[in-house]
């Protein structure tokens, strides 16, 4: 599946196409063909889902652009399932709005690199463009799948040497071309694309800015992050160009689970990932216990440390909304750092939570060792629950021995929170917005405090709630 969803002009075209196909909808002629979608009455809005924006692709492989045409009508009224695969939907307002040419926000969804997607509910763009069009501002909603977990973030040196790393980022960027090249037959401006991300779709979006060494290919105008937009890359094995111990024993392993082992560190073993039976590597990929699969430096779409291209305005310099939610690191509790120290009790189990973060040449960076970096962050993050996430304020106990749920939440818990939260969105928030002012380009920044009705106040205005 290569395929994308938008939302958009109601009513645009409604006419008889080759072959004396009669389509009665919503339908628009792109490129390639021609598109029916499904008109909501509700909203006064047409969508179209389930649109192709790449030929299909071959695992491992590169998205590539959609080369084939067809007569009539192609439904497009769907929304196809989550990636494994990945697709595009389209929404947006009344064909009054028909005659002038709207901007249009591209959304990338967030899910760790491993989950989630476009037709996702909560992600559902109908509310906001209905906002916009009474607010005589109306848009073009887009959302996309891209592939996800080991499909579309394959990792070490000879998934580097096949050119089957960082896939995702590959879709994504199709997505936008296919965007720019027919957005204008939705009723949309190829040259207003905001790109618009939540949690990993943020820092997805801040990729697509850095791509190629910060080249302009004029795909968006600006972009909004949310809770996640910096560059955390690599992202979960701290290192450069792909090339750390954790990146290559994940790969290994995942080969040597599956009909491939005999190719394990040759260059045969991506070819024959290729061809291995699906379930045999969803198999190996659930089972033999590895850790999550992510966007690397490669050389090639991430050409060097984000940091030292944001610092050297090698980026897409283009206006920037971040923002990040109050109790970010509320719902991390069971994500932090290590795995075995997910629980908080001590000065120890704190230490051993942060030590993690740090890559293996930090001594070279700082001139200070692990243990000296570590120790500096427990005297920044002191466990005080009043300087803690949740506040006293939103969540008013003070937790102790005699505290519900204290097996799961620790008694230094806020402070792993607070920290959790800062490592993961806030820093990275506040740098890139430094960053931007320092290049002269304008950026703003928000922060999401509403604790949405149902949601327990010692998760309060964590990750991910401002999307939902």
């Amino acid at each position: 599946m290569n395929l994308l969803s938008l939302l958009g002009v109601a009513g645009l075209v409604r006419a008889t196409f080759a072959g004396s196909i009669s389509y009665s909808g919503p339908s628009v002629n792109t490129k390639n063909g021609t598109y029916g979608g499904r008109h909501l009455p509700t909203y006064d809005q047409d969508v179209f889902l389930g649109i192709r924006y790449a030929q299909k692709v071959v695992r491992f492989s590169r998205a590539e652009p959609l080369n084939e045409s067809w007569d009539g009508v192609l439904p497009a009224t769907e929304y196809k399932e989550h990636c494994w695969g990945y697709g595009i939907d389209w929404t947006g307002p009344n064909a009054d709005w028909s005659g002038y040419p709207m901007s249009e926000d591209f959304w990338i969804h967030g899910g760790g690199f491993a989950k989630g997607g476009g037709s996702d509910k909560r992600y559902n763009y109908s509310y906001a463009v209905r906002d916009a069009v009474n607010m005589d501002k109306p848009f073009i909603g887009v959302t996309i799948n891209y592939r996800l977990s080991v499909w579309g973030w394959l990792m070490g040196k000879e998934a580097m040497e096949a050119g089957a790393v960082n896939l995702g980022y590959h879709d994504m960027r199709q997505s936008l071309r296919w965007v720019n090249e027919n957005i204008a037959a939705f009723g949309g401006d190829p040259a207003k694309v905001t790109i618009v991300g939540q949690s990993c779709g943020a820092e997805a979006l801040a990729a697509q800015i850095l791509a190629y060494n910060g080249r302009d290919d004029g795909l968006f105008r600006a972009a909004i992050g949310e809770s996640g937009f910096g560059g955390r890359i690599p992202r979960f094995h701290p290192g450069g160009f792909n090339s750390t111990i954790a990146d290559q024993e994940q790969f290994d392993r995942l080969v040597l689970n599956t009909s491939c082992a005999r190719t394990v560190g040759t260059s045969a073993a991506v070819p024959c990932l290729r061809n291995a039976p699906f379930d045999e590597i969803n198999h190996a990929v659930n089972v033999s216990g590895i850790t999550p699969w992510a966007p690397v430096m490669d050389g090639d779409f991430i050409q060097d440390y984000p940091t030292n291209q944001f610092r050297d305005g090698r980026f897409v310099h283009v206006p920037i909304l971040i923002g990040a939610n109050t109790d970010e690191g509320a719902y991390f509790r069971g994500l932090r750092g290590n795995a075995n120290v997910s629980i908080i009790n001590s000065d120890d189990d704190f230490k051993n939570m942060v030590r993690p973060v740090f890559a293996d040449n930090v001594e070279n960076a700082t001139g200070k060792s692990v243990n000296e970096l570590v120790d500096e962050l427990a005297l920044l993050y002191p466990n005080i629950q009043s300087v803690g996430i949740p506040s006293l304020q939103a969540w008013p106990v003070v937790i102790d021995d005699t505290t519900p749920d204290l097996e799961y939440l620790g008694l230094q818990d806020r402070r792993g929170n607070a920290f959790g939260g800062d490592v993961t969105n806030i820093a990275w928030r506040r740098k890139s917005n430094i960053l931007w002012s320092q290049h002269g380009i304008p950026s703003w920044s928000y922060r999401f405090d509403a604790v949405p009705d149902g949601i327990p106040a010692n998760v309060s205005a964590a990750h991910f709630l401002e999307a939902s």
